[in-house]
C-alpha cells in the first residue's frame, strides 16, 4: 500500500470536502500529462493509468504495437525488443510496456504537480459554490468584516458575501465582528470562487425570519401568502391557516407578542402588521388597510382596482404617514386602491348601498369600547402596530389613490 499517498488523500478529503475518487482522477490525469511531456507528444491515447482506490497503488503502462521499424517511441516497439519480452510476439501484436514515473524529467513532474493543484482548486471552488448555492433564497448568519466603500463585506464561514448599500436597511450601521442575519439573494460561480450577494431589505427576509421563529409557519400549518415591505419602516404580511383550529395571526404574534417581537428586534424596530388572508379581494383589502376601520370596499378583480370608503376620522389613518399604509396595502393585495372619506363618498354617491349596514356596525363598535388611547383598535395593537405614528392630524380633502401617494412616499 502507498501509505503516504493514501494519508494525503484522506486529509484532503476531510479538509477540502473533495471526494477521494475526484482526487484519484486528478492524479491519473497528471500522470497522463507527464507522459505526454516526457515523450514530447500532444496525445497519449495508448497510455493507461490504473490506481487502486483502496491501497492507492498505481501502475502506468503503454500499449505499443509491434513494428519492423520504430517511428513513434511512445506507441510502437520493434519486433526484436518485443521478442525479448516474449518470443511469441509477431508483427502487429500489442505489447504492454510499463512506464516508470520516476524517470520523468523535472519539467514533466512539475507539470503533473500543477495539474493536480489546478484540479484541487477547481473542485474546491465547485464544492463551495454548491454549498452556498443550496442556501440561496435562505437566511444565513455572518460576521461583519469591513466596509468596502458604501458596501459591507460579511464573512459567512468559508466565503465572504457582499451586502450592497441598496440592500441595507436605512439607518442601520454595522460594526466589525458584529454578527448579523442576511438573506442570500444570489450565488454566482466565478474563477475566483463563489460570489455571494446578500440583502436585509428583501421582503423574503421577513418571511424567513418568521419561519425560524414560528413553528406553525415552518411546518406549513400557517402560510405567509403575501408580504409588502418598506425596509426599516413598516411591513404588512397576510397569513392563512390550513388548520381551522389554528389562528394564523395569533400563531405569528405569539404569547404576549413574543414571536413578532423577536422579528422586530432583528429588524431593529421595524413595525410589522399581520393580517388575515382572504380569497375575497374585498375582505383582503379591508384587512390590509388595518388599523383603519373600513365602511365599504368595491373591488374589480379583472381591472385589479378597488374603491374604499372609510369614516372621515379614519381617512388619515387609512392613508398613513406619507401614504405608507395605503401603499403597502396596494402591494400586499395587488390592487390599485382608491380611498375616499365617508363624506366624499356620499357626495359622489358611492356610499348609498352601504350606509345602513355601516351604522349598525358602528353602534356595536362603540358599545364594545374597543379603542386604544389614541383612537385605534386594540386588535391592531396586538398585531405589531407598535407606537403607530402614521395617523397625523389633518384631513385629505381630495380623492386619493395609491398612485397619487407613490410620489410622496418616495420623497
Amino acid at each position: 500500500m502507498n501509505n503516504e499517498l493514501f494519508e494525503a488523500l484522506t486529509i484532503l478529503e476531510k479538509e477540502k470536502n473533495i471526494s477521494k475518487d475526484t482526487l484519484l482522477d486528478a492524479i491519473k490525469q497528471s500522470l497522463l500529462q507527464a507522459c505526454k511531456n516526457h515523450y514530447g507528444k500532444t496525445e497519449a491515447n495508448n497510455v493507461v493509468v490504473n490506481i487502486d482506490p483502496d491501497t492507492c497503488e498505481f501502475e502506468v503502462y503503454a500499449e505499443k504495437t509491434v513494428v519492423e521499424t520504430v517511428e513513434d517511441e511512445l506507441s510502437e516497439i520493434s519486433l526484436t525488443n518485443a521478442k525479448l519480452r516474449d518470443s511469441r510476439y509477431e508483427l502487429g501484436d500489442v505489447v504492454r510496456v510499463d512506464i516508470k514515473s520516476k524517470e520523468f524529467g523535472r519539467i514533466a513532474t512539475q507539470n503533473a504537480k500543477n495539474v493536480i493543484l489546478q484540479k484541487i482548486r477547481e473542485e474546491e471552488r465547485k464544492v463551495l459554490y454548491n454549498e452556498y448555492y443550496e442556501k440561496e433564497k435562505d437566511i444565513v448568519t455572518g460576521v461583519v468584516q469591513r466596509y468596502v466603500g458604501r458596501n459591507v463585506s460579511i464573512n459567512l464561514g468559508k466565503v465572504d458575501a457582499m451586502l450592497n448599500a441598496e440592500e441595507m436597511i436605512r439607518g442601520e450601521t454595522y460594526r466589525p465582528t458584529e454578527r448579523i442575519k442576511v438573506y442570500v439573494l444570489e450565488v454566482k460561480d466565478t474563477p475566483k470562487g463563489p460570489k455571494v450577494l446578500v440583502s436585509r431589505t428583501h421582503p423574503e427576509f421577513v418571511k424567513r425570519l418568521f419561519e425560524s421563529e414560528v413553528t406553525e409557519v415552518r411546518d406549513g400549518i400557517v402560510e405567509i401568502k403575501s408580504i409588502a415591505r418598506e425596509a426599516g419602516s413598516r411591513t404588512k404580511m397576510a397569513v392563512w391557516s390550513n388548520d381551522p383550529d389554528v389562528d394564523s395571526v395569533g400563531a405569528c404574534v405569539g404569547v404576549n407578542g413574543s414571536r413578532v417581537n423577536a422579528v422586530v428586534d432583528e429588524l431593529h424596530g421595524e413595525k410589522i402588521d399581520i393580517v388575515n388572508w382572504d380569497e375575497n379581494p374585498a375582505l383582503l383589502i379591508e384587512n390590509a388597510l388595518s388599523p383603519a376601520k373600513v365602511i365599504s370596499v368595491i373591488a374589480d378583480g379583472d381591472e385589479k382596482t378597488a374603491k374604499v370608503v372609510v369614516p372621515d376620522y379614519q381617512l388619515s389613518l387609512a392613508i398613513g404617514k406619507e401614504g405608507q399604509n395605503a401603499r403597502l396595502a396596494a402591494r400586499l393585495t395587488g390592487f390599485k386602491i382608491d380611498i375616499k372619506s365617508e363624506t366624499q363618498a356620499r357626495e359622489s354617491g358611492d356610499l348609498l348601498e352601504y350606509e345602513e349596514d355601516y351604522y349598525e356596525d358602528e353602534e356595536e363598535y362603540y358599545e364594545d369600547g374597543e379603542y386604544c388611547e389614541d383612537g385605534y383598535e386594540t386588535e391592531t395593537c396586538e398585531l405589531g402596530d407598535h407606537k403607530e405614528d402614521a395617523c397625523e392630524n389633518g384631513s385629505y380633502e381630495e380623492d386619493l389613490s395609491v398612485e397619487d401617494l407613490e410620489t410622496d412616499g418616495q420623497e
